[in-house]
């Protein structure tokens, strides 16, 4: 009788999914040109410049800066949108945390905006709910590759006059009814860490448009500093230093180039994934934003009736990585700085200043379609070095575990 690895039966997949090597000759290549020049710094180098000037072309943008994070790509746009203490910023409860410090560092309040049910993503209904007269942007969150609902966020960043942040940390070379994501809000924001569908190790990239913002966005990734050669100096504002090295700007230069090709292999195998998968009792597929590409940073699924997190075990068991629920709670439940509202010394600022309109307490309850589709999310690992075999041996492992795992 067949049984579940994970009670004593013989796991699905008996050997490792191949690891990612998203790095070759070129890298190679290109780090060696920066480290014989003999300059590894941002300033009086060529790689740095010249991977914010391909990169701004890439995505038909006006401007690029690149940055240490993609946590600091998002720091530089809320930073450039220059809020006063105690604005409000609306953003998506299912999100790393680099959504949300940059908007504490700026001392404005994170307002978190409820899914929408089928794709995960940030709901511009809700979103539009949360808006008060303190509400100073919104940022969207792209997850795991696949779009918001991007006219409607546009439409409401227009009717209210608000500034539109697009993260866009997992949703590289990712197209939107014909044009690439981060190019349709003010600030466009990329994560170039290492599970990204390019990397440099870490860093980041954010993107404008708009030449108004770019004036203040170039002095913020360097502490504000007009740098006018020798002489008295000048800062213009207060401002934190996230310049890249030239290092991370050659590699950037050698990713950049393959960057599209790995987002449409990921799209290809998300695709077959979802066709293997389908028809499986109980188990609901990664949806797709309508008018959206989908390039997989990871493949989120619904593990329905069954318990996410006994279902992730079982299936870890069958020799499939998975993580249940992705993040576990919503972001506003994973940080003291949130939660108890310990931000600078002992103070709470700028949750308990006299800047702020009302008071807000992060609780269980607040996105509760977040708190449902937490419950029963698996986020499965998918890169472009798989193949038909691999994505074979998950959906077989996941139609076993659906078969077999007792029902609550």
């Amino acid at each position: 009788m067949d049984r579940l690895a994970i009670h004593g039966g013989t796991p699905f997949r008996r050997t490792p999914f191949p690891a990612r090597t998203p790095f070759g000759d070129e890298e190679v290549e290109w780090v060696t040109r920066a480290i014989r020049s003999q300059n590894l710094f941002r300033w009086g180098g060529e790689m740095v410049d010249q991977f914010e000037a391909d990169f701004a072309a890439f995505y038909g943008a006006g401007h690029a800066a690149s940055a240490t994070s993609g946590t600091a790509a998002i720091h530089l746009a809320v930073g450039t949108i220059d809020p006063e203490p105690g604005d409000e910023i609306i953003t998506a409860p299912i999100s790393d945390l680099g959504s949300v410090s940059p908007i504490l560092q700026q001392n404005a309040i994170p307002i978190f905006a409820d899914i929408d049910p089928a794709t995960f993503c940030m709901d511009p209904e809700d979103a539009e709910r949360k808006i008060t007269p303190r509400t100073r942007a919104i940022m969207v969150v792209h997850l795991f590759g696949n779009a918001c609902d991007m006219d409607a966020f546009v439409d409401l960043s227009q009717r209210y006059g608000l500034p539109l942040i697009e993260d866009c940390s997992q949703a590289h070379a990712t197209q939107y009814k014909g044009r690439w994501l981060g190019t349709m809000g003010d600030f466009g924001c990329f994560s170039l860490q290492q599970s990204k569908h390019m990397t440099t190790g870490d860093g980041g990239m954010t993107i404008t448009r708009r030449d108004d913002y770019w004036e203040r966005l170039r002095f913020f990734v360097d502490k504000g500093f007009r740098r006018q050669g020798w002489g008295p100096r000048a800062y213009l504002f207060l401002a934190p230093n996230y310049r890249m090295t030239e290092l991370q700007g050659a590699v950037g230069l050698a990713q950049l180039p393959k960057v599209r090709g790995v987002a449409a292999r990921r799209t290809a195998l998300g695709t077959r994934l979802t066709e293997l998968l389908r028809g499986i009792e109980g188990i609901e597929t990664a949806a797709v934003t309508p008018g959206s590409e989908h390039t997989y940073w990871a493949y989120p699924l619904r593990t329905g009736v069954l318990d996410g997190v006994a279902f992730g075990e079982a299936l870890r068991a069958e020799g499939v990585p998975n993580m249940p629920g992705y993040i576990g709670k919503p972001i506003y439940l994973c940080t003291e700085a949130l939660t108890a509202k310990r931000t600078y010394g002992q103070s709470g600022f700028p949750f308990d200043s006299p800047y702020t309109a009302r008071r807000i307490e992060y609780t269980e309850g607040m996105c509760p379609r977040t708190d449902v589709g937490l419950r029963h999310m698996l986020t499965l690992g998918l890169h472009e070095g798989f193949s038909e075999e691999d994505l074979a041996d998950i959906a077989g492992a996941v139609a076993k575990v659906a078969r077999l795992l007792p029902r609550a």
